[in-house]
């Protein structure tokens, strides 16, 4: 029982540093697609925004999908990174087409959520994120894990229908912006925040 449990621990271990490591670019990206749209619809340019969003959106997921081929092509080694054992390898071999399904996506999604943040939709994005990830990923990772006993792939698996419900919403979204609009709108936010600061120094 313990060496199973050591067993796991290691896997899983292994798994979240290279998730880890890949998501950190992502993470990098989703801030400069948040601050690159934001100010290109702050400086009325909503073809610079949208084009903007196209490029970060093909570079992270580019980016992404060399990271996943890698990481399938080194699946039977990759684990030795971390740990020496070779049943942790094995488990992590078995695991790596999850891995790299998951990488891709985390190039695509959190990218997104910086636009989505950029554009002004941070409500929208909460709801959506958590919707995703406690309504579908966690329900679902639970009765393909322990319901139907698919151990470790039952609960990624949920976890991963989450993300794929996440990323195809706010790839639709995305693509989907008027950003001729957006631009109104930032304008319209832009002034709204002018005129409480103003009436604020006025009562000051």
């Amino acid at each position: 029982m313990r060496r199973k449990r050591a067993l796991r621990l290691r896997l899983f271990s292994s798994e979240r540093e290279l998730s880890g490591w890949t998501f950190m670019i992502s993470v990098g990206f989703n801030a400069a697609a948040s601050v690159r749209v934001s100010n290109e619809l702050g400086a009325g340019n909503p073809k610079s925004a949208s084009f903007s969003v196209v490029v970060v959106t093909v570079i992270s997921f580019i980016l992404s999908v060399i990271i996943a081929l890698v990481v399938l092509a080194l699946r039977d080694v990759v684990s030795y990174v971390f740990t020496g054992g070779e049943e942790v390898a094995a488990a992590v071999s078995d695991l790596c087409p999850l891995l790299a399904l998951s990488i891709v996506l985390n190039g695509v999604q959190p990218v997104l959520s910086g636009v989505a943040v950029g554009c002004g939709w941070q409500s929208f994005v909460a709801y959506v994120n958590v919707g995703c990830y406690y309504g579908i990923g966690i329900p679902l990772g639970y009765v393909l894990g322990f319901y139907f006993k698919f151990g470790a792939k039952g609960i990624w698996l949920g976890m991963l229908a989450g993300t794929v419900l996440q990323t195809v919403i706010l790839v639709w979204t995305t693509f989907r912006t008027d950003w001729s609009k957006e631009v109104e709108e930032s304008r319209k936010r832009l002034n709204k925040w002018e005129d409480k600061t103003d009436e604020t120094l006025l009562k000051n």
